[in-house]
């Protein structure tokens, strides 16, 4: 089987390009006045339609079968949870006076959420690392970040108000509470939701892209993005780049101090360096309500993609040593 190209190896994701094309959209054509204030209703609906969701595909089972391997698991709470918090929070401290503010909040907000689900897998299968593992790691990292992501967004993002008591609420009505009735209801609607994955895909891509549409929409009415320079662009992507760098390093360092064996310290490198975008924005749009959201989720947007292309270059080369 012949090695991939690079050109193969870093093409965008396909989603990402429809991100760029909806906020490129919204930067030509921003909702203003009444179709404004209806999509900010949708997404509001689109938000406990997707935690609904993630409820109903999430299957406890898998994570407790996979807690056997208390290491693996237990490290990448630590390394999602913990050590991106920590580096995130010293990053944005130092770059907080050369960004604008909401930039430098938004790298930040990215070090704060769960791991990807289907990225981290696929590059764990490519690298032949335990999938079974990464399976458990990002399932059980998506369900302690419904609670631990709004937690840690309160202690360490002081905008100098904090987060609201309409914030919170907010977070217990449009992702907590659905969330929770979806586990309930799995038994009835789960096995449903297995046969129909392209469905399920398009609610949660869907979902995504209106979310990204207004808040980039409201961005541009109200003027945010005067705010951002080119340079700007290109130090946000040199800390991105710099803190993509430590976490790989860092979670490598964490596996071999604790003995894992290959398997495990392949299943670690992705599903403890990569973020979720699919729950970042949605939350984003919750906490940070009234504020320029589309600058908060900007960095998540560039780390997304970014993470892609290295790891995707990580697990091809990983594929090769075995």
């Amino acid at each position: 089987m012949s090695s991939p190209s690079p050109l193969q190896r870093f093409r965008p994701d396909p989603f990402f390009v429809l991100l760029v094309l909806t906020v490129l959209s919204a930067m030509v054509l921003p909702a203003t006045d009444m179709v404004a204030e209806w999509l900010s209703r949708a997404s509001y609906a689109a938000v406990v339609v997707l935690f609904f969701v993630y409820g109903a595909k999430l299957d406890p089972r898998a994570v407790l079968a996979g807690l056997a391997n208390w290491r693996l698991q237990g490290t990448t709470l630590l390394t999602t949870f913990a050590l991106f918090p920590v580096i995130g929070l010293a990053l944005a401290t130092a770059i907080g006076s050369i960004l604008p503010a909401n930039l430098a909040l938004g790298v930040l907000f990215l070090c704060l959420l769960p791991s990807t689900v289907q990225s981290c897998i696929a590059f764990t299968s490519l690298a032949q690392g335990n999938v079974g593992g990464a399976v458990c790691a990002a399932t059980l990292s998506n369900i302690a970040a419904v609670a631990l992501t709004p937690l840690l967004s309160a202690i360490l993002l002081q905008t100098g108000e904090g987060p609201s008591g309409s914030a919170v609420v907010n977070i217990g009505v449009q992702i907590l509470l659905p969330f929770a009735l979806g586990q309930i209801s799995r038994r009835v609607i789960g096995a449903w939701f297995a046969q129909h994955p392209r469905l399920t895909l398009a609610v949660d891509r869907g979902s995504i892209l209106l979310i990204v549409y207004t808040a980039f929409s409201a961005g541009m009415v109200a003027g945010v993005w005067m705010r951002v320079t080119p340079c700007d662009i290109v130090v946000l992507l040199g800390a991105e780049i710099l803190l993509l760098a430590i976490i790989l390093a860092g979670s490598m360092l964490l596996a071999r101090k604790l003995g894992l064996d290959r398997s495990d310290r392949v299943a670690l490198l992705f599903c403890g360096s990569t973020k979720s975008m699919a729950t970042g924005i949605p939350v984003a749009n919750i906490l940070f309500m009234g504020q320029a959201v589309s600058l908060i989720v900007l960095p998540l947007l560039i780390f997304h993609q970014l993470q892609i292309f290295v790891c995707a270059s990580i697990a091809h080369r990983l594929s090769r040593q075995t």
